[in-house]
Parts: structure tokens; C-alpha cells; sequence
């Protein structure tokens, strides 16, 4: 016999929705961060699955922000190619 134990929510969850409601490669929503069964579950969830939820989105946000500053950060290292000035002249 397993119990299981919920941790009470003192306070209803809000929906983390942020209206933009578009997926990104991973099927999270760009938003929000939920994945799509989720999003069609959450009024369904009790409030310590709505908890669960929330934090893997902060996670997932987290992820996702890191691995944008790092590719952005690889960007800026390379070298760019310069375009030649036609207005420079050696003489």
C-alpha cells in the first residue's frame, strides 16, 4: 500500500497562459512553456499538479533563455566578415 501525499495549496494556481499560445520545435508553447497536454489539462489538474506544472515550465523557460544567451554569445565570438570600404584608397 503506497500513500501518496500531496502537498496542500493554500492559494489557487493561476493559469501561467501568456496569450501567445504559438509551439516552438519541442511542442512547448512559446509563452507559457507548457506542452500540449498540459495546456488542455490544466483545469482538470488539482492544485499540486498545477505546482508541478509551473515549475517545469520555470525550468524549461530557464533552459530554453540559456541556451539563447549561449548561442548569442557564440554569434558575437566569431568573426564577422568585413565588406571592404570602396572608398578607400592606398596611395
Amino acid at each position: 500500500m503506497t500513500l501518496s501525499m500531496e502537498q496542500i495549496e493554500i492559494f489557487t494556481i493561476p493559469s501561467p497562459c501568456k496569450g501567445i499560445c504559438e509551439v516552438n520545435n519541442r511542442g512547448y508553447c512559446k509563452g507559457c512553456f507548457r506542452s500540449r497536454e498540459e495546456r488542455f489539462c490544466w483545469n482538470q489538474m488539482t492544485e499540486h499538479q498545477k505546482r508541478i506544472v509551473v515549475d517545469l515550465c520555470q525550468r524549461r523557460k530557464k533552459r530554453i533563455m540559456a541556451k539563447k544567451n549561449a548561442q548569442q554569445l557564440d554569434n558575437s565570438a566569431e568573426p564577422q566578415d568585413k565588406q571592404d570600404d570602396l572608398f578607400k584608397f592606398d596611395i
